[in-house]
């Protein structure tokens, strides 16, 4: 688990090196428990280790471990909340003290980023239809706000790391924020956003379900948020402002107001580029739109 150790390392410190190695006996305890056949680890995010398996009527399933107990409750909340969409994985079991989900595998399981990029807008505009009809529940406890003031305040103590405060200094950052806080103050409709709806938590459903969100952070906020991880992708490839005006007539979206959240967002793209070795003319476009 050394590349999943590095991820979570990230996110959590090096601490999480005594969770990780739990993990195997966890594993098991929660396999015997549910009747559950453990296969391979399936490379994951920063945040969860995903082991696939079995249930025990055959049918390809998930198990979802992280050391953010916490988090996986939050998820299965959401998944249940987004549930009558069609549009999340089902889940199965959960185990809040142990940290663990059982969802179901989504099958073919193609990540958005390996599919045709022809169709994709229209196939991203139809999940984003679905997704966001669904009703957000009275009094749920999380906006777009608030994302924003964790990621920024969690995010930024990156900035001290000098390959990364060598590319983004503090006039970009708070450039970023002030435009974060401009683009909020100016919300008109709110829908019930994923909230993290990048191209790897977008998985091929096949032809009767379509693509397939996973791993959602649910917020109420701006619907052109769950478009904006997918236009700043396009860095490197058509370009940012040409898959922005595309994204946004498939999606149905407010082009301008999607424009000025890549700009949000593009100091935090840099960030993850240069923590994995992205390559440099993807960075420099980013660069060009912090600023």
């Amino acid at each position: 688990m050394g590349d999943v150790g590095a991820r979570l390392a990230l996110r959590f410190g090096p601490e999480v090196d005594g969770w990780l190695a739990e993990v195997p006996i966890v594993a098991a305890r929660l396999a015997s428990r549910w009747g559950l056949v453990l296969g391979e680890p399936i490379e994951g995010g920063a945040s969860s280790v995903v082991l696939r398996c079995r249930w025990p009527d055959g049918t390809p399933t998930v198990l979802k471990l992280s050391p953010d107990r916490a988090l996986l409750v939050e998820q299965t909340k959401m998944l249940s909340v987004f549930a009558s969409s069609g549009r999340v994985p089902a889940v199965l079991a959960t185990d809040a003290e142990a940290g663990a989900m059982v969802l179901e595998e989504v099958l073919p399981g193609i990540a958005a980023e390996d599919m045709p990029r022809t169709s994709l807008p229209q196939r991203w505009g139809e999940m984003l239809a679905a997704l966001h009809a669904v009703p957000p529940p009275a009094g749920w406890p999380w906006d777009l706000r608030g994302r924003f003031e964790e990621s920024f305040a969690r995010i930024s103590r990156r900035l001290s790391e000098p390959a990364i405060g060598a590319r983004i200094d503090q006039a970009t950052w708070q450039r970023a924020i002030q435009r974060c806080e401009t683009l909020l103050d100016t919300q008109t409709t709110l829908v019930l956003l994923h909230g993290d709806l990048h191209l790897g938590n977008a998985l091929d459903g096949g032809p009767s379900r379509g693509l397939i969100a996973i791993d959602p952070k649910a917020c109420t906020g701006d619907p052109c948020f769950d478009a904006v991880d997918y236009v700043v992708a396009g860095a490197g490839h058509e370009g940012v402002a040409t898959r922005c005006q595309r994204v946004a007539t498939a999606c149905g979206l407010d082009g301008d107001r999607l424009y000025a959240w890549s700009r949000v967002i593009a100091p935090m793209a840099v960030i993850a580029h240069l923590t994995y070795d992205g390559p440099e003319p993807v960075i420099d476009e980013l660069l060009t739109l912090t600023r």
